[in-house]
C-alpha cells in the first residue's frame, strides 16, 4: 500500500518507523473493535506488550529513557490535580502506563493506586510504601465502594472500547466518595485524529478508538447522575475554568464549519483536549 504523509514526521523517527507503527496499532485496534467484552479482556491483556515488541521506536519507551521529558509530563499532569488533592487525599489513576506520575505525587498524598489492564513500568526502583499498581481486567475492580477522593486519567478514554466507554465512568463513580471527583483530559475529536493514524488519515484508525466531544461525555455524566462537572480550556500556563455551556456552544457552532476549517479553529477556541472535573 501507498501511503502518502499528512503531516511532518516527528523529530527522531523515520518514514518507515510511523508506518509501521500506524499498521501495528491499526491492526490491533481493528480485532478491538470486533471483539466480544469477553475476547476484549484477553486482548487487553497483551496489546501494549504487543505493541511495544514491534514498535520498539514508540515515543512512550523512548520517554520513559528520558528522565527530563518525564519530569515535563508529570509536571503537566500535575497541573490537572494539584489543586484538588492534599496530605489527606487517596487519590487513584486509571491507566497509568510507566507510573513515573503516580509514584511522583505519593508524598503529596495519603495513599496512590494505579490501576491498568497490564504492567507497563519496566525497570522501576523505589516504589513509595503508599504506592499500589491494581491490575485489572477493564471490568472487574477489586477496590472498596466509596473509598477514593480523587480519580484521574491522562489520555484514556479514547482508548476505550465505545461500547465501554459508560462502563469505565460508571466504575470511577463507584469508587469515588461521596463529592469526590474524576480529573480526566481526553483529546477532543474536531481536532483530531491525534492519534499515530494522523499521519496517514483523517479519522482515528490507531488505538484511539473514539475520540470524543464536550457534549458527548456531558450526555454521559448526566446519564450516570454525576452530580455536576466542569470544563477547562488547557494552555502552556493556565487550566483556566469555563461554563460548560461556552464548550456546547462552541462545539455547535464549529459542527457546522467544513472538517478542516473546524479542525483548525478548535484548536484555538477549545484546545486540542477535552479537560472536565465531575463531582459524585
Amino acid at each position: 500500500m501507498n501511503y502518502k504523509l499528512k503531516k511532518k514526521l516527528p523529530s527522531g523517527r523515520t518514514f518507515e518507523q510511523i508506518r509501521n507503527h500506524y499498521e501495528v496499532e491499526k491492526a490491533i485496534a481493528t480485532r478491538l473493535k470486533k471483539a466480544t467484552r469477553e475476547e476484549r479482556k484477553i486482548i487487553y491483556q497483551t496489546m501494549y506488550d504487543e505493541l511495544f515488541k514491534q514498535v520498539p521506536d514508540h515515543s512512550r519507551l523512548k520517554r520513559r529513557e528520558n528522565p527530563k521529558m518525564t519530569a515535563i509530563a508529570n509536571q503537566n499532569k500535575l497541573k490537572l490535580i494539584e489543586k484538588f488533592i492534599d496530605k489527606s487525599t487517596v487519590f487513584v489513576e486509571f491507566a497509568p502506563g510507566d507510573c513515573r506520575f503516580a509514584t511522583s505525587i505519593c508524598n503529596r498524598v495519603r495513599s496512590v493506586y494505579g490501576v491498568d489492564i497490564s504492567d507497563q513500568r519496566g525497570q522501576f526502583d523505589n516504589v513509595p510504601n503508599n504506592f499500589e499498581l491494581i491490575i485489572y481486567d477493564g471490568y472487574n475492580l477489586q477496590m472498596q465502594e466509596n473509598s477514593a477522593d480523587v480519580v484521574f486519567s491522562d489520555q484514556l478514554i479514547e482508548h476505550l472500547h465505545p461500547e465501554d466507554t459508560e462502563f469505565h465512568f460508571q466504575l470511577v463513580r463507584k469508587i469515588l466518595k461521596p463529592q469526590g471527583v474524576y480529573v480526566f483530559r481526553t483529546p477532543h475529536r474536531f481536532s483530531g485524529p491525534h492519534d499515530v493514524s494522523r499521519y496517514f488519515s483523517d479519522e482515528a484508525e490507531g488505538f484511539h478508538l473514539k475520540e470524543w466531544t464536550y457534549n458527548e461525555i456531558a450526555k454521559i455524566l448526566k446519564r450516570l447522575k454525576y452530580s455536576s462537572w466542569s470544563g477547562y480550556k488547557y494552555t502552556k500556563r493556565n487550566l483556566i475554568k469555563k461554563p460548560f455551556a461556552y464548550f456546547i456552544i462552541i462545539e455547535y457552532i464549529l459542527n457546522i464549519f467544513p472538517k478542516r476549517l473546524r479542525k483548525i479553529t478548535s484548536r484555538c477556541l477549545l484546545s486540542r483536549y477535552i479537560t472536565i472535573v465531575a463531582v459524585k
